[in-house]
């Protein structure tokens, strides 16, 4: 398997759509003031931690 920084596959479409959601509600938050979009920020940033670590999980831990 070769090397690579940059998250490929299902990594790659978690953090994209963690920060697409975290984004969204962050959007929707400042427009409307309602705070029940902290929620789907929160889930957002949870989504896209996870594509991170699976990507590390893949790569066998951290940069070395």
């Amino acid at each position: 398997m070769r090397d690579t920084a940059s998250p490929r596959g299902w990594p790659l479409l978690l953090v994209m759509a963690g920060a697409l959601a975290a984004m969204a509600g962050t959007t929707a938050l400042f427009v409307t003031h309602e705070h029940a979009w902290r929620y789907l920020v929160a889930a957002g940033c949870f989504v896209q931690v996870l594509g991170w670590v699976r990507h590390g999980a893949r790569r066998g831990g951290g940069v070395r």
